[in-house]
């Protein structure tokens, strides 16, 4: 049983159905983001530089276009806002924590999570081509250039806590591995079990609840 849990989700492939960044890149990007892409997931180049550089390849002035394809493409997977419900009832506190970007993120959990829960970068479109502030930056017990650092908000937000993580990438990892037990899919879902995580696999947020209900009641 778990004491005092704090629940850390993913929103790119995990809440939605589809990696949103991966989306915008195949729907504007030139080529040359699909290096910049390999990279990040081989763990050649960081995270924050390859997804920095993937943005600068965007014009800013695509930001209407660029967001309402992404608002308009996203699907948020089956049960999301029952599970929510669910951790509101259970009184266990839900964390969004997100490398994705503040015009995407924010709009589609309007309503669901407050803003204060949520965790994400920032996209800048005041010059030629996109850039990408960084709010959440590695503290002084993370040195990967994460971006928005993951396992640095799980130090912040749940100090002496049991942390469940919930992901499906790369980006998810390093969280995964300070988690009581990870909720994962897909790159994250191997990585858990190469490593020896305690885990449990996830297809729907209702799979998610009931792996919570069984670590909680």
């Amino acid at each position: 049983m778990m004491k005092n849990p704090v629940l850390v989700c993913d929103f790119d492939g995990t809440i939605t159905e589809n990696d949103n960044i991966i989306a915008i890149m195949k729907k504007f990007a030139p080529p040359e983001w699909v290096a910049l892409k390999d990279g990040v997931l081989s763990q050649d180049i960081s995270i924050k530089e390859g997804v920095g550089k993937m943005f600068a390849l965007l014009p800013s002035a695509q930001k209407k276009e660029i967001t309402d394809f992404i608002l308009n493409d996203a699907k948020i997977r089956e049960g999301f806002s029952e599970f929510v419900s669910y951790t509101k009832k259970a009184g266990i506190p839900l964390y969004i924590v997100s490398g994705g970007m503040d015009f995407f993120v924010k709009p589609i959990l309007n309503g669901m999570i407050p803003e204060d829960h949520i965790f994400c970068n920032e996209a800048d479109f005041s010059d030629s081509r996109i850039h990408i502030h960084w709010p959440n930056a590695c503290d002084d017990e993370c040195t990967n250039e994460c971006g928005c650092c993951k396992p640095s908000i799980v130090r912040q937000v749940a100090p002496n806590h049991d942390v469940i993580v919930i992901g499906d990438s790369v980006t998810d990892l390093e969280a995964a591995k300070l988690a009581k037990l990870v909720i994962a899919r897909d790159f994250l879902l191997e990585k858990s079990e190469q490593l020896g995580l305690n885990y449990r696999p996830f297809h729907t947020f209702y799979d998610v609840i009931d792996h919570v209900k069984e670590v909680i009641e």
